[in-house]
């Protein structure tokens, strides 16, 4: 038995994804195929009609639509090798949808796979995960239980912010650094091993596996006319019964919120950290589906959805999401190694009650958009600007008292080794007003009026902890301390 935290699971529509799984902490070969049968083969022809017949789409975020991935991958192959490569390296901390699936239904994902891969003649099927994760333990076990080492490889790999854009996936599985290529390369051309590479995330090889079992009629029977089927969404934040919701289409955002018992307060991220936020009132009005959120205002990118509550100060989480983000950057160009850190910075004076904030942060968010080398620059202004639209009384209490008033309750996860939490420490039986620290660390350390140090808060930003250390090292009365790096 395979040890892991089992992802809740809860419904609007019909079980196809969540099949089984109110019975089964996780569907073994026989439970799955006892639910879902086994799949036949199918040619690339027919493959590609069914996925057009039902516009199936990457549910990885970007919703490019999978048959003229798998077309592209076919017409380049010609004569050549193909590899299948599922993209099970969910960076994106606010989702578990695809951990779900890797965890508790791995062999759905492996047989939308292994269609696609018999359609293309693939020489592999390779499943990237995070390294040391539990879907590593889980997919590994999948493929001992259908003895299918030899077609099947689970790549584990180091799990970033970034590990999920597909040049960096690319990179990982080939064995080098997982960072985004800095030019746009397509993996039908060339993936793994050079070979064209049919990539796709987790769920929508899933997808694909219930399409082949259901066929394309009784695939598209719910949802609606331009986005048939289920999808499935990462529900959390101030949801008292977080979870991966599987819904059709068409449904009203509230009643996947009222499902989850969540209060909306002050808004609802959608799409994640490179997604977009709704106001309450354009959360309350917006339908789950692509064309609903983006009629929104927002983006549905991943199926991440994250009620605020009202208990919280919006303007300090995503502050710490934006110091999150700037230390992500991969470090190819200035918009990402320079702008973002910037961006974060101007958030912070925002959060300060600058009287400036909002002029800073807009110019520093574009400086970043659209100059980058991948697109998490232009993700993670998207994340930022959404913010003073949809927390404009927020951003104006901070903007007149310097704060709202309420405390950052860290409604939206982080890894806990990227979470900002190391803060400078004043021992004020040492402090005798040098005012050092207050010039070595300026962002960190401002001086009242008598001139002691007073401390940011928030903690220290990755990329202010050499500056924090210098402030500790130089420090005359040995008065500041700082937690050393973790080994």
């Amino acid at each position: 038995m395979i040890p892991y935290r089992v992802s809740q699971i809860r419904r609007l529509g019909p079980a196809r994804l969540t099949a089984g799984l109110d019975q089964h902490r996780r569907l073994d070969l026989d439970a799955h195929r006892a639910i879902h049968g086994e799949l036949g083969t199918e040619s690339v022809d027919t493959l590609i009609s069914m996925a057009e017949d039902v516009d199936l789409r990457g549910r990885g975020g970007a919703a490019f639509p999978f048959a003229r991935k798998l077309r592209a991958v076919a017409a380049r192959a010609g004569d050549s090798e193909t590899v299948v490569l599922v993209n099970g390296a969910e960076g994106e901390p606010a989702s578990v949808k695809d951990k779900m699936l890797l965890t508790r239904a791995p062999h759905l994902v492996l047989e939308g796979a292994l269609l696609a891969a018999g359609a293309l003649n693939a020489r592999q099927v390779v499943v990237a995960v995070p390294s040391g994760d539990v879907a590593e333990a889980s997919m590994t076990a999948a493929v001992a239980e259908r003895g299918a080492e030899d077609s099947v490889r689970v790549a584990a790999i180091p799990e970033r912010f970034i590990s999920g854009e597909g040049g960096a996936l690319v990179k990982a599985v080939n064995g080098q650094a997982g960072i985004p290529p800095g030019r746009k390369a397509r993996s039908s051309d060339s993936g793994v091993d050079g070979l064209p590479t049919l990539l796709s995330n987790t769920e929508t090889f899933a997808q694909l596996a219930v399409l082949g079992e259901l066929g394309a009629e009784v695939y598209g029977s719910v949802g609606t006319v331009q986005e048939p089927g289920t999808t499935l969404l990462t529900v959390g934040g101030s949801a008292v019964f977080p979870a991966v919701v599987e819904v059709t289409p068409g449904v009203p955002l509230a009643s996947v919120l009222d499902l989850c018992e969540a209060a909306v307060g002050d808004g609802v991220l959608v799409g994640g950290y490179h997604g977009a936020w709704l106001s309450a009132a354009e959360a309350y009005g917006a339908i789950v589906s692509r064309r609903g959120i983006s009629q929104a205002g927002g983006s549905l990118g991943a199926g991440i959805v994250v009620p605020l509550g009202g208990e919280t100060c919006p303007l300090g989480e995503t502050l710490r999401v934006a110091n999150y983000l700037a230390a992500q950057s991969s470090g190819q160009c200035g918009p990402c190694r320079l702008g973002l850190p910037d961006l974060a910075r101007a958030v912070a004076e925002l959060s300060g009650g600058s009287s400036h904030g909002i002029e800073l942060v807009r110019r520093a968010a574009s400086a970043v958009r659209g100059r980058g080398a991948c697109f998490h620059p232009d993700g993670s202004s998207r994340f930022v600007m959404s913010a003073l639209e949809a927390f404009a009384d927020d951003v104006e209490e901070h903007r007149i008292h310097g704060t709202c008033g309420r405390p950052v309750l860290e409604m939206l996860p982080l890894p806990a080794s990227e979470s900002p939490e190391a803060k400078l420490v004043v021992d004020w039986t040492r402090c005798q007003a040098h005012g050092l620290c207050a010039h070595v660390a300026p962002e960190l350390v401002k001086l009242d009026q008598h001139g002691f140090p007073v401390v940011e808060e928030g903690g220290v930003p990755p990329w202010l902890r050499a500056e924090a250390r210098r402030a500790v090292e130089m420090c005359p009365a040995l008065a500041l301390r700082f937690p050393p790096t973790p080994a």
